[in-house]
């Protein structure tokens, strides 16, 4: 279908290389996007391009530190001599530090904001010339539904995801007129490394979250697939500043 094909855009996609980030960027690689993975482990993000190229995709990889802004444009300079173009920027590089908030080093929590949500800042910026000039682009943020409910673990995670959700409103309308829409996801409970270590910290999460959600399963990447490819392509060009949840319905069972 014409609305949902990316032949010719070239996507980058933070933190690529597991996870939900992989979701997104298998699907975007088969909706016919070129697809950089961009991410601090080269040898995951080798088996990253890997997986993409089994599946027919064209992608390269770029090694990165989202959190640095030098890093960050040299990283999308790259993508620009390699391919001519960004079209696409998925921030998805993320991580996480457990702790009640007074547990809390004051260098834990500089660093999940840092890597959640100043890297979300960083990357987009780097990437609006590029998309500007050629005439529009499509920035997916990925936040989390602990921006939506409070957790006592998670306070650097939720405040950092927090601050990408008002983040994309903010970016949303100052890039209206260049024709860039961005958008938020906000994935629920999804099997991935983070809540691996999650369920780990608390052994009886996992069966709380499948009795709570109406799918009564966990998330997987692949899950992310079709809303990648939706915020990414023409299908979703009046759409923008806008959370959406990917959670199996969690986000609004009682």
């Amino acid at each position: 279908m014409k609305a949902f094909d990316l032949t010719g855009k070239v996507a980058v996609v933070t933190g690529g290389n597991g996870g939900i980030g992989l979701g997104m960027a298998l699907g975007l690689a088969e909706a016919g996007a070129t697809v950089v993975v961009a991410a601090r482990d080269e040898a995951k993000s080798a088996d990253a391009v890997k997986a993409i190229e089994a599946e027919g995709g064209r992608v390269m990889a770029v090694a990165v530190d989202v959190a640095e802004e030098a890093s960050v444009n040299a990283m999308m300079q790259r993508v620009v001599d390699d391919h001519g173009r960004v079209d696409i920027l998925v921030n998805n590089a993320g991580t996480i530090a457990r702790g009640l908030p007074h547990e809390l080093s004051e260098a834990d929590f500089k660093r999940v904001l840092d890597v959640n949500l100043t890297s979300t800042f960083l990357c987009a910026k780097a990437a609006h010339p590029h998309m500007k000039a050629v005439g529009g682009g499509k920035v997916i943020n990925n936040g989390s539904m602990m921006s939506i409910f409070g957790a006592p673990y998670t306070a650097a995670y939720g405040a950092s995801k927090g601050g990408v959700v008002q983040l994309t409103r903010s970016q949303a309308v100052a890039w209206a007129a260049d024709n860039i829409q961005v958008n938020v996801i906000l994935p629920g409970w999804v099997d991935t490394e983070m809540t691996r270590g999650a369920r780990e910290y608390n052994p009886a999460l996992h069966d709380r979250v499948v009795q709570r959600t109406p799918q009564a399963r966990w998330g997987v990447p692949d899950d992310f697939r079709g809303v990648a490819v939706f915020l990414a392509s023409p299908a979703s060009d009046f759409l923008t500043g806008t959370a959406i949840p990917v959670d199996g319905g969690f986000s609004v069972s009682g």
